[in-house]
């Protein structure tokens, strides 16, 4: 049975992702592993006092995950479709590598959020990190287009 390494982050990308991890389980008759990571927030120069409830925040944040993680396998598990899921906390990229060696991973199907390269180079781009290092093919779903409506002219 192939396994189809899934991290999804809850973002509009997520959804897009998840199918694209349905159709290819599907077509190999895979297993999905749905992973996601509660982020520690970054501290940076004079915040670092104000932010005495980290521990609170990396919390609420892992017990929302779990939350979501539990409705969406029971939402989208067949009994031809097994769903795992996984939830850790850290710092995504190396997550989702270590993972995927550890489940030895046929696919890791992921999003994009369509970030500026600027914003890609500040702050860096898990999914490239992932693209860059991963043992197995990786599927990268991209962020639905958003329509354009038009008004019309009086």
């Amino acid at each position: 049975m192939k396994t189809i390494l899934t991290p999804i982050d809850f973002s509009s990308v997520s959804d897009a992702v998840i199918d694209a991890a349905r159709v290819l389980a599907r077509a190999c008759g895979g297993r999905i592993v749905i992973m996601s990571v509660a982020q520690p927030p970054v501290i940076t120069s004079d915040y670092g006092p104000m932010l005495e409830n980290i521990g609170e925040i990396i919390a609420a944040s892992e017990k929302t995950i779990a939350r979501q993680l539990k409705h969406l396998a029971a939402k989208i598990e067949k009994p031809d479709l097994p769903i795992q899921t996984v939830q850790l906390t850290g710092a995504p990229a190396p997550l989702i590598l270590e993972q995927a060696e550890k489940e030895n991973a046929d696919y890791i199907v992921m999003g994009s959020h369509g970030h500026t390269a600027f914003y890609d180079l500040l702050v860096g781009s898990t999914t490239h990190q992932v693209l860059r290092k991963s043992p197995c093919p990786v599927m990268i779903v991209p962020p639905p287009i958003k329509k354009v409506t038009h008004r019309k002219s009086k």
